[in-house]
């Protein structure tokens, strides 16, 4: 039994002498310089140079004053407008139509007919009913005259008043066809 117990000492002794030489044998290849790859990592940094463009020069603010020369209005306070009696006016006199009851923006024109001569356009209110405006008719709330009617569009000259001088001046509008 002595005998076992040596040989099974002897075999473990050089299972430990073994690991031991493979071990040492690992730390002596990792030298201290490492591979390529780890020279590679430690050089990488030592030829970039940072290309930071300098910061630009700030120029001192200078305030001016808003409407120094006083051409400009008051954006916060009412304009009163002068009412002047210019050749161009609107009827305020005669009686509204039907289709003046409606902001032009919510009109559509939709359709045209011709019966005896006569051109009439189709326009669809707000409330979905179709109304029939010919030549010569007031449309819209700006005293739109309607001056032409096409396949494509219905053309009309409104009478508005301008913001600045008071004045009553006109200018041309169109209901485009909606398809």
């Amino acid at each position: 039994m002595n005998k076992r117990l040596t040989s099974n000492a002897v075999t473990d002794n050089i299972k430990c002498l073994l690991i031991g030489l493979m071990s040492l044998a690992l730390v002596a290849c990792g030298g201290s310089e490492g591979d390529d790859l780890d020279r590679f990592m430690n050089n990488a940094g030592n030829d970039m140079k940072p290309k930071i463009k300098p910061l630009p020069e700030v120029k001192p603010y200078l305030a001016l004053q808003y409407n120094a020369d006083g051409t400009l209005g008051d954006p916060f306070h009412v304009r009163k407008v002068t009412r002047k009696s210019g050749a161009l006016q609107p009827n305020l006199k005669r009686p509204k139509e039907a289709m003046e009851a409606y902001p032009l923006e919510s009109l559509k024109y939709v359709g045209m007919i011709s019966k005896s001569n006569l051109t009439f356009a189709l326009l669809r209110t707000p409330d979905n009913a179709v109304q029939q405006v010919k030549i010569g008719n007031f449309v819209g709330q700006n005293f739109g005259l309607v001056s032409k009617i096409t396949e494509r569009e219905v053309v009309l000259k409104e009478i508005v008043q301008d913001d600045l001088s008071g004045d009553w001046i006109e200018r041309v509008s169109n209901l485009a066809l909606q398809e």
